[in-house]
């Protein structure tokens, strides 16, 4: 093992990248002027070995790199970089690790401002691993000899003989050894530290249980007292619980019964609202078939009134000219002239006529009044039709508003148990988000475990850097894109190692662009395979029983197929190591078996245990379980929340509808009173004015009649003026007039009769108005006013006024008397039927109200019955409630007695109550005795027992700790003497040799002095010299002969400077032969040598460089002339070192140059 070649950059005078040639594994010399640069390369070097610069601070680091004058190039970093040729194995590095070859090793150390890393074949490491690499290459941490920088050689001429001693100690090892023999006695005086603790303790212990044997016994009377106390409470809490018990299944038992009952009370009463509602149904068409019938009987009426108005006009023109008839017959005897007849029928006429004068003028009056009263029933009527509109619109907008009403609660309600319904949901969904979260959070934890912190910030980050920046040709780890059997779990994930973790994606593009985030953000590392630039071959494997390849065990899109055939494409699944072992050598390809002990093709084994609670893909597989409930629950939690959002906005929307329908129905209400009032006005005001007509009327019509009788009576008094004076009537007019009276007589029996029944039916239709007015009326108008739904029902009857025009003949007042008679007869048998229809009506509308009366009163007498059962049902609640408080009391107080005896459940069951409150009392009454009882006495008397044992064990084992750390200390001082003087002798002897060499005629050896000795005391070689142990060693001391090889020599204080150096030297190359490394290096070691010494120690050099490297800087021309290799260092006007490789003649022509300048060295 060698240094191959050395990169340094950015460390002190090497600003720039500078590349060495390949050096030599033999020897090897650098030239160059002073303050070129050398020492700073030979500096480099050491930098790396972490021979020096350890534990620097930022000054020092800053003092490392290059100080540039420029103030556009600061260097902020440096490196060197040493690669190691390996081929002899020295380097116990994995082959082919990060893809470099195992015949080279490459140690790199980086420094700057804030940072000091190492990297071992390009993969970060520590300063320990480093140590550890060098130290398994034979790099010895107890001899620092196989660097010699300047000074070293001048401190070793100086040193004192305890100086000597103190390096051969630490040759020798010896430093560890006092320093585990320190670690051994602060062992010690820590054991017996704890010893004397224990002892304490102990003294401590059995005190206390002394104590506690004592409290023992109290404590068993106490818990005898105390297990007879919960015997007895629980007893009476049983009893008790038994008796709240019975008394909830009795309350049960009861409520069960007044359930059923109020269910069939609630039915009925269900049954009977929908007979009242079709008995009420029955009701209004009843009364609305009366309302009918009261018009239809109204309208016959009115046409009878009519009639009767005509007849009683003709029966007044019949009694006129009866009348005239008679008066001409009482006049015909009664003037005996003509002229007194005529004079008292003018009389006559004149008085008549001023009677239809006065007849005319109360018509008149009569007109006005009935215009007057028509305008008054007019503006009733108009009234009473506007307020019924104006009632009819409230009725309608209260139906509506109530449909409304209902619609929008009935809505409400249904969004509030949707919304009800949404909560339950978003609390499920917010519960199973927290636990996934909860989860997915553990599992990338988990996941991050199995990987280095690096590897996961990346992972992470590469999320984050592709959601921020919309990157496009990122498929994410490897170990998203593929799936595989459990099975071959642990096979896959062994095959795949650290790749599981690598980034896919499409083009190198795509992977440039996410490493330069990543890198300008400092985000963590990342490998990344781009899927344009891999080409893996595929592997032809023969069918087989036994092997099969890797890849087609996992299932993973074909546009992956690339990165997954660069991991598992070379690996075949075997059943074992045996078989596994043959397709290697026979196929050439990586073997594996199911549980993870696999064969690679170069020969190597790797198997062992596999912990299954690490596993990489049940992690990752966990990963994506737990994200996906994770992320369906999130995004089902937004939509419910937003579904609940919508819902809330809905309600609030239906609310604001709902409170504008109840401040319409409030002013509907306040104007609805009111005009219930004011039409119950109107229809007592309009009734008033057609009753007023109705009298008005008949007044005018029986003024028209005495007006028209009147005139009849002056025109037949006229035509008898016209007439000559008679003795009496014509038979004519005498048959006549006999058969008028007959008529008469015959009418006016009629005109009985008929008043007789007109006068009844006038009676019977008071009566119905005064209970249509004062009973129908009144209640129409409540029930309108109570249920809102009733319209007003005006039948206004209209009069129709006139009456006929008086016949100018008797003939035509017979034909119009008898018609009128008849249509009388008709009128009076259709009223007949009306009216009997009319009872039968009343009738059923009296029994409909009977019946309805009834249910409502058994509705109401139901509907007590039901209250009184909800308020039973309270009183139930009420009672269970308490005793059911009352059970769970006496189950605590149960609970709390703890765990009971056996007997407890039968002992005292059976006893009566006041037997156990007696005894009870008696009882707490002994166990106020025991109030200072240590309840604990016996847990505490085991626990003290338990520490006793436990710190007589611990005694135990610290005792014969403390003698194994005495007899470790004994071998310790035992293996360091003999260390020490086997180190001495392997120096000594290899000084005498290599002083030998160096100085042929000389001689030279070194002495170990001890507390006995004096200065000249014999050395090592006097086998007769008693032994002694290493403090009795005070010092290394060194006699040479240049000259002779018999005489006694010289110490080294007595030497020149040459000689010194030259002795110096000696003890080095001794201490290398005794540990020898893979290689040296010297910094002008020969600087204070004469010429023939330094051509001896050349020589030297090239004969030990056969078997390992030397790298020396020198001016001589003598290392020169033997070395393999020749580097020289320039400097240039910048202040940059440089080194490149250069010929002997030029390494010579340079050392010669610079021996002739005013710079060369001077040769002692």
């Amino acid at each position: 093992m060698h240094i191959k070649t050395l990169t340094i950059q950015g460390f002190k005078s090497y600003r720039d990248q500078t590349a060495i040639d390949e050096l030599s594994p033999g020897s090897n010399v650098v030239v160059g002027r002073n303050g070129s640069g050398k020492s700073n390369f030979f500096s480099a070097i050491r930098f790396v070995l972490s021979d020096a610069y350890t534990s620097m601070s930022r000054e020092e680091r800053q003092a490392l790199l290059h100080d540039s004058s420029s103030s556009t190039s600061t260097t902020l970093s440096a490196f060197v970089e040493i690669v190691f040729d390996n081929s002899d194995g020295r380097f116990p590095v994995a082959a082919g690790t990060s893809g470099s070859n195992s015949d080279e090793v490459i140690l790199r150390r980086t420094i700057g401002l804030k940072k000091d890393e190492y990297s071992i074949d390009r993969r970060s490491a520590n300063k320990a691993d480093v140590a550890n690499l060098l130290e398994a290459a034979g790099f010895s941490r107890s001899n620092p000899y196989y660097i010699v920088p300047q000074g070293r050689i001048t401190n070793l001429t100086n040193m004192k003989d305890r100086e000597r001693l103190d390096l051969l100690k630490e040759v020798a090892g010896t430093r560890v050894y006092e320093t585990r023999r320190a670690e051994s006695l602060k062992i010690m005086e820590e054991t017996d530290s704890k010893r004397s603790k224990i002892d304490d303790l102990l003294k401590y212990i059995e005190e206390r249980l002394a104590e506690l044997d004592e409290e023992k016994e109290e404590l068993r009377q106490y818990y005898d007292k105390d297990k007879e106390r919960r015997c007895l409470e629980y007893a009476l809490y049983y009893r008790s619980l038994q008796d709240h018990v019975a008394k909830l299944e009795e309350l049960e038992e009861k409520r069960r019964g007044e359930a059923e009952s109020s269910t069939a009370k609630q039915r009925t009463f269900n049954q009977r609202e929908q007979t009242l509602a079709s008995l009420k149904s029955e009701l209004q068409n009843l009364q609305q078939e009366a309302a009918q019938l009261e018009v239809e009987q109204t309208t016959v009426r009115d046409e009878r009134r009519s009639l009767i108005r005509i007849r009683a006009t003709l029966e007044s023109l019949v009694r006129n000219r009866i009348n005239v008839l008679l008066g001409r017959q009482g006049r015909s005897t009664a003037y005996t002239t003509q002229a007194a007849r005529d004079a008292a029928l003018r009389a006559e006429i004149n008085s008549l006529q001023q009677h239809v004068q006065r007849e005319t003028r109360r018509k008149a009056e009569l007109q006005s009044e009935q215009e007057a009263a028509n305008t008054a029933l007019q503006e009733a009527r108009s009234g009473l039709e506007a307020k019924a509109a104006l009632l009819e619109e409230r009725r309608i907008f209260n139906r509506e508003a109530a449909q409304e009403w209902e619609k929008f609660s009935s809505r409400r309600e249904e969004l509030l148990e949707q919304k009800k319904g949404l909560w339950k949901e978003e609390t499920k969904l917010s519960s199973t988000a927290t636990f996934g979260s909860e989860n997915l959070a553990s599992a990338r934890r988990a996941l991050a475990g199995t990987m280095g912190r690096a590897t996961a910030l990346g992972l992470q980050a590469v999320e984050d850097v592709v959601k921020r920046h919309k990157l496009e040709g990122v498929f994410g780890p490897l170990y998203q894109l593929f799936a595989v059997d459990e099975k071959y779990k642990v096979a896959v994930e062994t095959t795949a190692g650290e790749s599981l973790f690598h980034i896919v994606v499409d083009t190198d593009e795509t992977a440039t662009k996410l490493l330069d985030v990543m890198t300008r953000e400092k985000l963590g590392r990342v490998t990344v395979i781009p899927l344009n630039r891999i080409k893996p071959k595929e592997v032809n494997f023969p069918q087989a029983a036994d092997a099969i390849l890797m890849i087609k065990k996992l299932e993973y899109d074909r546009k992956y197929v690339a990165a997954l055939q660069q991991v598992f494409g070379k690996t075949i699944i075997c059943p074992n190591l045996e078989i596994a072992g043959a397709y290697v050598r026979s196929h050439g390809l990586n073997a594996i078996t199911l549980d993870g002990d696999r064969v690679e093709r170069k020969g190597s084994l790797h198997g062992g245990y596999h912990d299954p609670r690490r596993s990489r893909l049940d992690a990752v597989r966990d990963v994506k379980k737990w994200r996906e409930v994770y992320e369906t629950s999130t995004s089902s939690l937004n939509e419910v929340k937003t579904a609940i959002q919508q819902v809330e906005q809905e309600v609030a929307t239906i609310e604001g509808s709902l409170q504008k329908l109840k401040v319409q129905s409030v002013r509907a209400a306040a104007t609805r009173d009111a005009l219930i009032a004011d039409l119950s006005a109107l229809r007592e005001d309009e009734g008033n004015a057609r009753r007023r007509m109705e009298h008005l009327h008949d007044a005018e019509a029986g003024v028209e009649r005495e007006i028209d009788a009147a005139r009849l009576k002056i025109q037949a008094l006229q035509q008898e003026l016209q007439t000559p004076l008679s003795a009496g009537l014509s038979n004519q007019e005498s048959a006549e007039l006999d058969q008028l009276n007959a008529r008469l007589d015959a009418q006016r029996q009629v005109v009985a009769e008929q008043s007789a029944t007109l006068s009844e039916l006038a009676s019977q239709k008071r009566l119905l108005e005064i209970e249509l007015d004062d009973n129908l009326k009144r209640e129409r108008d409540g029930a309108t006013a109570r249920l809102e739904a009733l319209n007003a029902q005006n039948l206004l009857i209209a009069g129709e006024a006139g009456a006929a025009a008086g016949a100018t003949s008797a003939e035509s007042r017979k034909r119009e008397l008898a018609n009128v008679k008849r249509q009388i007869g008709n009128c009076e048998k259709r009223l007949t039927a009306l009216e009997k229809e009319q009872d039968e009506l009343q009738k059923k509308v009296k029994a409909a109200e009977e019946r309805h009366e009834k249910t409502r009163s058994e509705q109401v007498a139901d509907a007590r019955e039901i209250e009184r059962g909800e308020k039973s049902l309270q009183r139930y609640l009420s009672q269970k409630q308490i005793f059911s408080q009352k059970r769970d009391e006496e189950n605590k107080n149960i609970r709390d007695l703890g765990v009971l005896p056996d007997e407890a459940f039968e002992k005292y069951l059976k006893t009566n109550k006041d037997k156990i409150l007696t005894r009870l009392h008696k009882v707490k009454h002994a166990l106020s005795k025991f109030s200072n009882v240590n309840k604990k006495a016996v847990e505490q008397y085991n626990n003290f027992t338990k520490q006793r044992d436990q710190l007589l064990q611990r005694q135990e084992e610290l005792e014969a700790s403390a003698s194994s750390i005495q007899e470790l200390i004994e071998v310790l001082d035992q293996r360091k003497d003999e260390a020490i003087e086997r180190t001495f002798k392997q120096v000594s002897k290899y000084f005498a040799e290599v002083f030998e060499r160096l100085v042929p005629a000389g001689k030279g050896r070194l002495i170990m002095q001890k507390r006995i000795d004096e200065p000249d005391d014999m050395d090592e070689d006097e086998d007769g010299a008693e032994k002694s142990t290493v403090e009795n060693y005070t010092g290394v001391s060194i006699k040479v002969s240049f000259n002779s090889k018999v005489d006694e020599g010289l110490r080294i204080q007595q030497l020149s400077g040459g000689q010194k150096s030259l002795v110096a030297l000696a003890t080095v190359f001794a201490i290398q032969k005794c540990d020898p490394a893979p290689f040296y290096l010297f910094d002008e070691i020969d600087a204070n040598l004469d010429a023939q010494y330094r051509t001896a120690v050349a020589a030297m050099i090239s004969e030990l460089s056969e078997s390992a490297q030397f790298i020396t800087t020198t001016f001589r021309p003598e290392m020169v002339a033997v070395a393999d290799k020749h580097y020289g260092v320039l400097f240039n006007q910048q202040k940059i070192s440089s080194i490149r490789s250069i010929s002997q003649d030029e390494a010579a022509t340079f050392v010669e140059a610079a021996a002739e300048g005013p710079q060369a060295p001077s040769a002692r």
